[in-house]
């Protein structure tokens, strides 16, 4: 079962630079900085609420968010909703039909599991799911 939104995922090109908008412009608390080698990212967070601004850059010219830039430009990448049992929900999700980007969950930031969901079953909204470790 979905509990909350966790996070939107932001792309952008200039981590430091888009950092001072959300820290310095809107106030939220900064939460750090760290690099996902896997997703050949760096992410920075900050809290607003219960929820979190994820702010995605590309580390190499190969990643998934490099190619979206590429197409889209910066914004609005991804919504992540947190699940207590991603695997559960990653089952329940196929067997209604929805096409998943990723079948088993990975390891994310913050040693989170993730898995997202192709943005074909959801009207073009690039879907995360994660589960806190």
């Amino acid at each position: 079962m979905l509990k909350k939104i966790d996070h939107i995922g932001i792309a952008v090109k200039d981590i430091e630079e888009t950092a001072k908008f959300y820290r310095d412009l809107l106030g939220m608390k900064f939460l750090g900085v760290e690099e996902v080698a896997d997703q050949k990212v760096k992410v920075a967070f900050f809290e607003i609420g219960e929820t979190h601004i994820e702010l995605v850059c590309p580390t190499s010219p190969e990643s998934a968010v490099a190619k979206h830039l590429e197409k889209k430009g910066e914004g609005i990448h991804h919504i992540c909703y947190a699940t207590d049992d991603i695997e559960a929900e990653l089952a329940r999700l196929k067997e209604q039909g929805a096409r998943l980007v990723d079948e088993k969950p990975r390891l994310g930031a913050h040693g989170a599991k993730i898995a997202f969901i192709h943005p074909k079953s959801s009207k073009g909204v690039l879907t995360e799911l994660s589960q806190k470790s």
